[in-house]
């Protein structure tokens, strides 16, 4: 008897324990161990901002820059700046590494050729049409006018790269959504288009 008043108190006692102890709001930290550092509360820094970084790098960034002179793991540089000189200049002198030479003829490869159609059919033809007409849905819509016919400029493929690059007049930059291949690729099938035009 003795023995068993002796187990419910302390059978009472480790319940009454349990039930206290998980009471509590987890969700706050009850104690705090070295609260005057940032391990709890890590203050965030925006990268390349300059709000409060003094203390962190010495030119006030939050992130460290690239070094000068170096480029990023698969990017590659375009020398040409978004300016009337380097549009003219691109458009004299800039070619494309897609060409290959098979038993003396310069080409390029089918399956770029048909990723190009691809790629226009989603980033360009809505305004510059199917056919390179300058009749997409925006401009038959009336959403965009003066889109121009391809058959009416006098571009290259350096141009056309250089347009997409950068954009020019209404359009707009689409070197975020193309990468470089694709963007050549584009290219080419900007002056399939318009050789089709033309003829």
């Amino acid at each position: 008897m003795i023995v068993m008043k002796s187990f419910i108190k302390i059978t009472s006692i480790l319940v009454l324990i349990i039930v206290v102890t998980s009471c509590t709001n987890k969700r706050n930290r009850q104690v705090q161990f070295m609260a005057d550092t940032d391990m709890y509360e890590a203050i965030p820094y925006e990268t390349y901002s300059a709000d409060h970084s003094e203390d962190i790098f010495k030119d006030g960034m939050a992130a460290q820059l690239p070094v000068h002179g170096t480029i990023a793991r698969g990017k590659i540089p375009y020398d040409y700046p978004n300016t009337e000189t380097g549009y003219v200049s691109a458009k004299d002198s800039l070619m494309s590494p897609l060409w290959v030479k098979k038993d003396s003829i310069y080409s390029v490869p089918l399956a770029d050729t048909d990723r190009g159609k691809y790629l226009y059919g989603i980033y360009c033809a809505t305004c510059h049409g199917l056919k390179g007409d300058g009749q997409g849905d925006l401009v038959k819509n009336e959403k965009f006018l003066g889109v121009p016919n391809y058959k009416d400029r006098e571009i290259t493929e350096g141009s056309i790269y250089h347009v997409i690059m950068y954009g020019r007049n209404l359009m707009g930059s689409h070197a975020s959504q193309l990468n470089e291949k694709e963007r050549w690729q584009v290219t080419h099938y900007v002056q399939q288009l318009r050789n089709d035009l033309l003829k």
